[in-house]
């Protein structure tokens, strides 16, 4: 099938739920995602800083581009000028740095918490506490340039769906948490993204609003 074709049929199975696609672009070439972006896709996904900085130039200015990938304090200066969603916000350190850079030039970046939620070492992200941590903090209130708007989180790579659910269900429990206790009053706190090319459909079913699929749309590479 066309890239084309993968996207209109992942839209079609979004439709009617509270669910947005972010087309996972990383590793593929700008032709590709100029074929996906002719399709209809707006929001991309990119894994590496200063890949998403070289693709962004050569697309057009609508593209909302989404950092998926963990994102390293001296990268933040590559992608600060136009990223729209860093996703994988996962220390105080690292909103300061996007607060700083984002200052420069005089915009608000969002972000994501990105929690640790499957059952594997190579699988990143805080904790609640940490989480309830930092937005406890006050170096948080005073962010300027930065903006929460909900969590993230990766499922582990399993067959087990029952496990697989499970996670997804920890981590909408963390948005619920969150949203209650620190944002009961910020509707823009709204984003829960989990689910990708191998398990968006029960992503879908647990409440997540934005998920992040790369294979089924563009092939393997």
């Amino acid at each position: 099938m066309s890239i084309a074709e993968n996207l209109h049929r992942i839209e079609q199975t979004l439709a009617g739920t509270n669910a947005r696609l972010v087309a996972v672009t990383k590793t593929h070439p700008v032709a590709l995602l100029q074929e996906a972006y002719d399709a209809g896709a707006r929001l991309f996904g990119e894994n590496r800083a200063q890949e998403m900085a070289e693709k962004q130039p050569q697309l057009p200015a609508d593209v909302q581009w989404h950092l998926i990938g963990q994102l390293q304090t001296n990268k933040v200066k590559y992608i600060a000028g136009f990223v729209h969603t860093v996703q994988s916000v996962d220390s105080l350190k690292l909103l300061l740095e996007i607060e700083k850079q984002a200052a420069k030039h005089d915009r608000v970046i969002e972000g994501l918490l990105q929690f640790q939620i499957a059952d594997e070492d190579t699988k990143t992200g805080l904790t609640l506490p940490e989480a309830e941590e930092i937005l406890r903090s006050e170096q948080y209130r005073a962010l300027r340039h930065v903006r929460l708007t909900g969590v993230m989180g990766i499922a582990t790579n399993t067959e087990d769906e029952d496990q697989v659910r499970r996670e997804f269900r920890q981590l909408r429990g963390y948005f619920d948490k969150l949203q209650a206790l620190y944002f009961a009053d910020e509707p823009t706190f709204k984003e829960v993204s989990m689910g990708m090319s191998a398990d968006y459909p029960l992503a879908i079913r647990e409440g997540s609003t934005l998920v992040r699929v790369g294979s089924a749309i563009f092939g393997r590479r």
